[in-house]
């Protein structure tokens, strides 16, 4: 998983979040676990938008307060940082996928919540293979740490 460096500063009794790898990245808090939660959309959003306008997405810094990226997200950060380093537009993906386009503009999608199978598919098509694993968690935050809505709704 992607993980990014965020930097916090208080001020005027709120805590401002930045990113070194994102200058476009501004957001706040109410205290440093609130303005880590804005982080991580606001990260999303950011990376987003350069994936739209096919900018660079650069690999993550050191730091602290390192905010993850959802693992479909980093799946599909990873595949179009590889596609733009080894010169693959969406056409040629679609080419070697043998899809219609509008898929491959869902695989490159943040948003959509494409299948596992079909970003694994669209990796091999780039020359990658997807590797799983699971770590610990070394400190939870109470942004971070909460179960994504996506487990709560199947829970009962």
């Amino acid at each position: 998983m992607l993980a990014y460096p965020i930097e916090l500063e208080e001020e005027d009794g709120s805590v401002i979040a930045t990113s070194i790898d994102f200058p476009e990245l501004k957001t706040f808090g109410d205290d440093d676990d609130d303005a880590l939660a804005h982080a991580a959309d606001a990260l999303e959003e950011a990376i987003a938008a350069r994936m739209h306008y096919r900018k660079e997405i650069p690999l993550p810094s050191r730091g602290e307060n390192l905010v993850p990226l959802p693992t479909l997200a980093s799946a599909k950060v990873i595949l179009y940082r590889t596609m733009r380093e080894n010169g693959i537009g969406k056409a040629e993906l679609s080419r070697r996928l043998g899809c219609h386009m509008p898929q491959v503009d869902r695989l490159l999608d943040l948003n959509h919540n494409s299948r596992m199978n079909l970003v694994d598919a669209a990796m091999h098509a780039v020359g990658l293979r997807l590797s799983v694993s699971a770590v610990p968690i070394p400190t939870p935050l109470t942004a971070i740490a909460e179960k994504p809505a996506e487990y709560q709704s199947r829970e009962g």
